[in-house]
């Protein structure tokens, strides 16, 4: 059987594809990246914003409308939190709940009534990651999240907290290691969550993997401030835990963050940055915005800016407030327009641009080793830097594809988007 496999979202979705992907290949199937030629189709949806839901759909119908043969599985948040128009939509040949992921390939087989051939069985040491065109392996370590949020419907479609245990996430490491995979990202939907149901923690959970692995590049998934371990910081003495983490902010206003039922003020965070930025060296933090929550007054939305200002990030992913039904935000007094947000969200992405663009310019003429993954249509080579930069290799005759070089930053690109090297 010919399977396509297709996410949205976040990487955890990313994550839990990728292990469809090695089930169906031990299991005799074949991956495709033409979905047009496919028997088998699995979407994993996403329903964090409203657009995610658009776009889920959109992508289900376009699926259905190209491939009208081909089985459609549906699985993920969208699918889990909306039922009954899932079920509506035309060519579907089962929709899967997020409780039930984890069998998915199971499921899906039995009812198909597919046996496994061996013949067609995965060879050892092959990776369905190289086959889907990606270079880093996301490892899902939890799932689920004991919080809320009140704008976060992804706890709600998740459900409660489920840690993996650690001979799994170091056995999957380890698989990838050996079939040539360099770089590793831990992902769920509480990273700083984890161990909570199993008398342990992420601390706890990177020693270990520091330990009992070897592969040259670990890095994390978003992790919410206030999980952090006190020695947390310590873990970066070991050069395998790149140097970057992405810590959700949502808001640079304190009011702001009462109301959204965040657990970490403006205060804290900023204590918690320089923390990280003292004791390791070019530490590289990334987050994300909340534009035009429900009640953000013009006063508090430029207390914000101001906040995010004084702290710097190389990049934020700014998200629209979206209204989810089911999430206590949806029910507060003064939704913010569009246009409003419109032009708030234009606000940060300047301010943002110049950020990065002050960060990239402050790399020229330093060194770092970079993890190459793609090569673009003018043969430049792009990959990132251990702090998660990502760079440019122009002109450059030599195949690096997975491999990890030293560069030296030489300038930056047009758009300030990313640095432009040379291979020492």
């Amino acid at each position: 059987m010919q399977v396509h496999l297709k996410t949205l979202g976040c990487r955890l979705n990313e994550a839990e594809i990728e292990s469809w992907a090695s089930k169906f290949q031990e299991k005799g199937h074949k991956l495709i990246a033409d979905p047009a030629s496919a028997d088998l189709v699995v979407i994993n949806t996403c329903a964090v914003t409203q657009e995610a839901v658009k776009k889920s759909r959109q992508i289900i119908r376009r699926m259905h409308r190209n491939n009208p043969t081909a089985k459609l599985v549906i699985s993920g948040c969208y699918s889990t939190l909306d039922k009954k128009n899932i079920n509506e939509l035309a060519g579907i040949y089962l929709v899967i709940d997020n409780s039930e992921k984890a069998k998915l390939v199971d499921i899906l087989l039995r009812k198909l009534n597919l046996e496994t051939m061996p013949s067609l069985s995965t060879k050892p040491g092959e990776t369905s990651l190289f086959k889907r065109g990606r270079n880093r392996a996301f490892i899902k370590i939890q799932d689920g999240c004991r919080h809320r949020c009140t704008f976060c419907i992804v706890t709600i479609a998740r459900g409660k907290e489920r840690s993996r245990t650690i001979n799994k996430i170091i056995n999957e490491i380890n698989k990838y290691h050996e079939q040539g995979i360099k770089e590793v990202i831990l992902t769920g939907v509480h990273v700083g969550g984890y161990g909570s149901d199993t008398n342990s923690s992420l601390y706890q959970l990177i020693k270990i993997v520091l330990d009992k692995t070897t592969i040259p590049r670990i890095r994390l998934a978003s992790v919410e401030p206030w999980d952090l371990h006190e020695k947390f910081f310590s873990l970066f003495s070991n050069k395998r835990l790149m140097p970057h983490i992405h810590l959700p902010l949502q808001s640079g206003c304190d009011g702001v963050l009462k109301r959204m039922g965040r657990r970490c003020k403006t205060k804290d965070f900023k204590s918690l940055v320089q923390k990280a930025r003292d004791k390791i060296s070019n530490f590289n933090i990334t987050t994300d915005i909340i534009v035009g929550f429900p009640g953000e007054t013009e006063d508090e939305w430029q207390e914000s800016l101001q906040f995010i200002n004084e702290v710097g990030f190389s990049h934020i992913h700014i998200f629209a407030y979206s209204k989810r039904q089911g999430t206590k935000a949806s029910t507060l007094d003064n939704h913010i327009d569009n246009v409003t947000k419109k032009i708030r969200s234009k606000e940060l992405q300047e301010l943002t641009k110049l950020m990065r663009k002050k960060i990239l310019n402050d790399e020229i003429g330093r060194e770092y080793f970079v993890l190459w993954e793609s090569k673009n249509n003018k043969g430049n080579w792009s990959g990132y830097t251990e702090h998660y930069l990502r760079v440019e290799l122009k002109n450059s005759q030599k195949n690096v594809e997975n491999i990890i070089s030293k560069i030296k930053v030489t300038g930056i690109s047009t758009d300030s988007n990313h640095c432009i090297v040379e291979l020492i």
